[in-house]
C-alpha cells in the first residue's frame, strides 16, 4: 500500500503539510508522498495569468499515480478534490480515495461552482496578476485554530500565491464515481463550512466525522494514519 496526497488551495510544501501523519505511516511501513500542483508554482513557473492551472495539477498527479502499480489510497484536501476527481480516473492501482474536507466536483464542475461568486473573506485576490492566495493575517484562526503553536508558526512559510483560473475550469472526470470513497467531514472547519462538506459526503461511498478544523492530518495524525491504515 501507497498514500498519495493532493494538497489544497494556495500551499506549497505539500510534503510539509502531510509530514506528522506521513512520518506516523512510516512506522507502520506505509509509504507517502505528495505531488507538486504546478498552478501553486511547484514546478518552476510561477502561477498566475498565463500559468499553470488545473490541467497542469492533473497531469502532475496522474503522473505519481501512473508511475507504480502498487495499491494506492488518494488523500485528497479542500481543493485537492478537484484535481483527485480527474487524476484518479481511469486508473487501476487507486484503489481508494479519502476526501478530507473536500470539493467533490461531477463532470463538467469546477471550483466556482460551490461559492456565491464572490472571494471568501480570508482570500486576496489580485486580478492583475491572475493570483489568489489566503490572507497571512487569518491563516492560524481559519484554517490550523486547533493545530500546535508551533505549527501555526511554520504553516506561513508554506502559503502560496495560485493561478486563479483553476477556479473557473470544469473537471472532465470524477473518480469518487468509479472508486471506492471515504468523506472525512471536520467538523471544526472554518473555512470550508461543515454544512457544505455533509452535502459533499453525500456523493461518497461512506462518511466518517473528526471533531478537528481544516487540517486533521496536523491536528490529529494519529486519528488520520488510523483512518487510513482502516481502508
Amino acid at each position: 500500500m501507497r498514500v498519495v496526497f493532493v494538497h489544497g488551495a494556495c500551499v506549497r510544501d505539500g510534503s510539509w503539510w502531510w509530514h506528522r501523519t506521513a512520518d506516523l505511516l512510516q512506522e507502520r511501513g506505509v509509504p507517502s508522498m505528495a505531488p507538486a500542483l504546478p498552478s501553486c508554482g511547484e514546478a518552476g513557473l510561477p502561477g498566475g495569468a498565463g500559468g499553470p492551472g488545473l490541467p497542469e495539477d492533473v497531469a502532475a498527479v496522474r503522473r505519481v499515480l501512473q508511475a507504480g502499480d502498487e495499491p494506492t489510497v488518494v488523500v485528497a484536501h479542500s481543493y485537492g478534490g478537484i484535481v483527485t476527481a480527474q487524476a484518479a480516473a481511469g486508473i487501476g492501482s487507486v484503489h481508494h480515495l479519502l476526501l478530507v474536507s473536500s470539493y467533490l466536483p461531477e463532470i463538467g464542475q469546477s471550483l466556482s461552482d460551490f461559492g456565491d461568486g464572490s472571494p471568501a473573506p480570508f482570500l486576496d485576490v489580485d486580478p492583475d496578476s491572475g493570483t489568489f492566495g489566503v490572507r497571512p493575517e487569518l491563516l492560524a484562526d481559519t484554517f490550523l485554530q486547533d493545530c500546535d503553536p508551533d505549527v501555526q508558526a511554520q504553516a506561513g512559510d508554506h502559503l502560496a500565491r495560485q493561478s486563479v483560473q483553476v477556479t473557473g475550469q470544469p473537471v472532465g472526470a470524477a473518480a469518487w464515481q468509479q472508486v471506492p470513497s471515504t468523506y472525512l467531514v471536520c467538523a471544526q472547519d472554518r473555512g470550508t463550512p461543515p454544512p457544505l462538506q455533509r452535502e459533499f459526503a453525500r456523493r461518497a461511498g461512506s462518511t466518517v466525522e473528526l471533531d478537528a478544523g481544516h487540517h486533521p492530518f496536523l491536528s490529529q495524525p494519529a486519528a488520520v494514519r488510523e483512518l487510513l491504515l482502516s481502508l
